[in-house]
């Protein structure tokens, strides 16, 4: 399989030589043309190959942002914001060039206020960052994707995680942003206010944009209090179906689970093998629970019920913080660990979220697809909430175009389920006809408007949510079949 960088609609937008000398006298050092800095800017974590900017700015002030988007308006020049480039979906690819607006240089906490539950970060400012100066104060921020992604990319890809069954996701967490938006003005949505009726939620239009309509520049975050006790256990299954069912019975009771997430036997195996965890390798449960100790002794209580209600064994528990960190590591780890599985693979990772009754059904029948076409995949859920991913590992040409098939059968069940396309990763490059077949033409070209309108000339983050250029080998899952693609043409066939 080809590793080589792959640029997609080479055309008029590519910076030309008197175009980098004027930007390298406007932003000195702060302008990178190595080709080791756009190697590392044109790629993310999706199965896509590389496909590099022509040149990298590190940004370092909001002033900095504004006079990149106005450079890059008025020259008609494609810009992509880039955090930690932890995306799956090919957000941060240059597919038609251009500049790369590094945000990582903005990673400073400006303000944190105890009393109002807030804090207020520039965009560089990770997860982890803004945890521990959280800590002597006795409140977190709970949104964990599992990557120690930066805040600014995390809303502008409506990240969630492993807390969202409890806390929700990027889009409930953020009260007040400012942006960048084309020809360099600065917007700002929301308030510090805990709610507000004033005008057009202009926050949560950006939260979740992906890059396409401006730069995020400042967040005000919802803060929560460390819970007075936090207990984490794990518990395994005979099968997949009755860890589900566990899992559907804990939310339909109302328990305030914290986290409830699901690992099949292959990321057991994996999370094993790179930590050393000892796990009984079938499919298992990871749990956590918040709360004083009265609650929380109920909550246990309800859910160890619930679990042998199903034939759920081995309630296990980690009760230290140490220990319940290297649980969660290992958690977190699992996309990698599973990686390691099969070294030299690529992994194609995508995600569906399905309403909470209908998810046995949903991951049941996927991972019998996945077992039947005899390829190597693992799962792994925040089933809390009804929103699970599958990893299909390619190390073929052949094998990516089973990955493929598989993928888009998923999708396709996901949406039959009335369930959506994507719970997390976003829509980027892979899932773009998906989007146009869940959302409809109409409503499809009610964002192009909103697109054109804030951005009329075309250059934030182009070729992604809307338009489907084409990577090989690596590409994007051709349309399901019947669905109009977004960027014209005839209707797709049948899947092949």
């Amino acid at each position: 399989m080809s590793g080589s960088a792959v640029r997609m609609q080479k055309n008029a937008a590519m910076l030309t030589p008197v175009q980098l000398e004027d930007l390298q006298r406007r932003f000195g050092e702060r302008l990178s043309l190595s080709a080791a800095a756009r190697e590392a800017h044109g790629r993310d974590e999706s199965f896509y190959p590389p496909a590099p900017p022509d040149a990298v700015l590190m940004a370092e002030s909001e002033a900095d942002v504004c006079a990149a988007v106005a450079w890059c308006h008025e020259a008609r020049v494609p810009l992509i914001p880039f955090g930690a480039g932890t995306s799956l979906e090919g957000h941060v690819l240059a597919v038609q060039g251009g500049l790369c607006l590094d945000l990582t240089r903005m990673n400073s906490i400006l303000r944190i206020d105890a009393g109002d539950l807030t804090a207020t970060v520039q965009p560089g400012v990770t997860r982890e960052q803004l945890n521990t100066a959280l800590r002597d104060q006795g409140l977190f921020f709970p949104i964990d994707p599992g990557a120690n992604a930066t805040l600014g990319g995390m809303a502008a890809t409506r990240a969630s995680g492993t807390n969202a069954v409890r806390y929700g996701t990027l889009r409930e967490n953020v009260l007040m942003l400012r942006a960048v938006l084309p020809p360099g003005r600065v917007i700002q949505g929301g308030s510090r206010a805990k709610k507000s009726s004033a005008g057009y939620d202009l926050a949560r239009l950006l939260v979740g944009s992906e890059g396409t309509l401006g730069v995020i520049t400042e967040l005000t975050l919802k803060l929560h209090p460390l819970p007075e006790q936090v207990a984490a256990a794990s518990v395994q299954f005979a099968s997949i179906d009755a860890a589900v069912n566990c899992c559907i019975a804990i939310i339909q009771s109302g328990v305030p689970i914290a986290r409830c997430e699901l690992l099949d036997a292959h990321t057991v195996r994996a999370v094993n093998a790179a930590d050393g965890l000892g796990l009984v390798e079938a499919p298992l449960l990871l749990l956590e629970f918040h709360g004083s100790p009265g609650s929380l002794r109920e909550q246990v209580d309800t859910v160890q019920l619930l679990a042998a209600e199903q034939g759920g064994h081995r309630f296990d528990w980690a009760e230290s913080p140490e220990s319940r960190s290297r649980l969660w590591r290992a958690r977190h780890r699992a996309y990698w660990s599973a990686k390691q599985m099969k070294p030299g693979c690529r992994a194609l990772t995508t995600d569906v979220c399905v309403p909470i009754s209908r998810l046995a059904e949903c991951v049941g029948e996927s991972l019998a697809e996945a077992e039947a076409a005899g390829i190597d995949h693992f799962l792994v859920g925040h089933v809390g909430d009804g929103n699970f991913h599958l990893g299909y590992l390619v190390g073929s040409d052949a094998e990516l175009a089973t990955a493929e098939r598989l993928s888009a059968q998923l999708v396709q069940r996901a949406l039959r389920l009335e369930g959506t396309c994507t719970g997390e990763h976003g829509i980027g490059l892979h899932k773009q006809a998906y989007l146009l077949q869940e959302a409809g033409e109409d409503s499809v070209a009610a964002m192009r408007a909103i697109k054109a309108a804030l951005d009329p000339r075309g250059v934030m983050n182009p070729g992604k949510v809307f338009s489907a250029p084409s990577l090989r080998p690596f590409g994007p899952s051709p349309p399901p079949e019947g669905a109009r693609p977004p960027w014209g043409g005839p209707a797709a066939g049948p899947t092949p």
